[in-house]
C-alpha cells in the first residue's frame, strides 16, 4: 500500500494553511532568507516508524530545493536516538514546517508501534489485527496505511466497500434473515455481507441466512471457542468490542479469524520524535 501522492498534498496544504497565516511571525523576522541548515528527525522511544514520506513532503511543499536522506523507512522498527532522517535546504523552511511534519510522523509512528504491538500479541494464531472506521476525519488514508506498515490488516475503507449489517441496520429490517435476503437481491456478485451478532442464536441465524462474515460482538473468548465450534468454517469470524490487552491472546486462541480494534486509530498515542537543526 502507497499513500496517494494528490491526496497527501492536499493534506499537508491544508495544515500548513492552518499553521501559517500569512507569515511566521518569528521565522521570517529572524532568519534570513538565504540562510540554510541541516535537520535531522530523531526517536525518541523504541517502536516503528510510519510517515517519513509525509514528513520530508511538507519541506518539499515550503522548498523545493530541499533535500533529503530517509535513513529508517516506513514499517521498520527504530531504538530510541535512532536518527530516522536527515534534510537540507532552507532554514525558514525547515522551522515553518517542523511542527506540521512531527505531527504527521508521530501519529502516523503511534499507529503503526500500535499495531504491531497487537500483531504481536496474537502470533502464532491464526487471527489477524484490523482496524475499523473509527478513524480521525480527513485522516483516513493516513492511519490505514499507518496500520499497515504496522504489520496489522485493513477493515473495509468506507461505507462502498462492502455491505455491514450492524445491529441498527438489523433491527430496522426487521431481523438478520430479512436484511440478508434483502442485500443479495441487489448488491453485485463482489460485494461480501457481514453481519454483526450479539450472542449465538443470532449467530446460527446469521449462518442459516448466508452471511459470508460474522462480527462477534462484545462475546467472552469462552463464548468465542463456542461460535468457531458452530461456524466450522463456514464464515469468516469477526471478534469486535470489549477486547483488551488482557484478553486479546484468549480471544485469538479461541479460534476466530479477524480482531478488530478501534482503539488503533482512535486514541493512539502520539510516538515521541524530536526535529533538531544544526550539526
Amino acid at each position: 500500500m502507497t499513500l496517494n501522492k494528490i491526496y497527501l498534498d492536499n493534506i499537508i496544504k491544508t495544515a500548513l494553511l492552518e499553521d501559517i497565516n500569512y507569515c511566521d511571525v518569528t521565522t521570517d523576522y529572524l532568519i534570513p532568507e538565504e540562510q540554510r541548515d541541516g535537520a535531522r528527525f530523531v526517536s525518541k522511544a523504541d517502536g516503528v516508524v510510519c510517515g517519513t514520506e509525509a514528513a520530508v513532503r511538507v519541506f518539499q511543499l515550503l522548498d523545493d530545493s530541499v533535500e533529503y536522506t530517509i535513513l529508517k523507512h516506513d514499517g521498520e522498527e527504530v531504538k530510541k536516538g535512532d536518527v530516522i532522517l536527515t534534510l537540507s535546504g532552507s532554514t525558514r523552511a525547515l522551522l515553518k514546517g517542523e511542527r506540521t511534519a512531527l505531527n504527521l510522523i508521530q501519529h502516523m509512528s503511534g499507529i503503526a508501534t500500535a499495531s504491531n504491538y497487537y500483531t504481536k500479541i496474537v502470533e502464532g494464531t491464526r487471527a489477524s489485527i484490523a482496524d475499523t472506521r473509527k478513524t480521525l476525519p480527513g485522516l483516513r488514508p493516513l492511519q490505514k496505511y499507518a496500520v499497515m506498515c504496522g504489520g496489522a490488516k485493513n477493515h473495509r475503507y468506507n461505507l462502498s466497500d462492502a455491505a455491514m449489517l450492524k445491529d441498527n441496520h438489523v433491527d430496522a429490517a426487521g431481523g438478520i434473515t430479512n436484511a440478508i435476503t434483502a442485500l443479495r437481491k441487489k448488491i453485485g456478485h463482489m460485494t461480501k455481507i457481514e453481519v454483526e451478532t450479539r450472542n449465538l442464536d443470532e449467530l446460527r441465524e446469521a449462518l442459516a441466512a448466508g452471511a459470508d462474515i460474522i462480527m462477534l460482538d462484545n462475546m467472552s473468548p469462552e463464548l468465542m471457542k463456542e461460535a468457531v465450534a458452530i461456524t466450522d468454517g463456514r464464515a469468516v469470524l469477526e471478534a469486535s468490542g470489549g477486547i483488551t490487552e488482557e484478553t486479546l491472546r484468549a480471544a485469538a486462541e479461541s479460534g476466530v479469524d479477524i480482531i478488530s480494534i478501534g482503539a488503533l486509530t482512535h486514541s493512539v498515542k502520539a510516538f515521541d520524535i524530536s526535529m533538531y537543526i544544526g550539526k
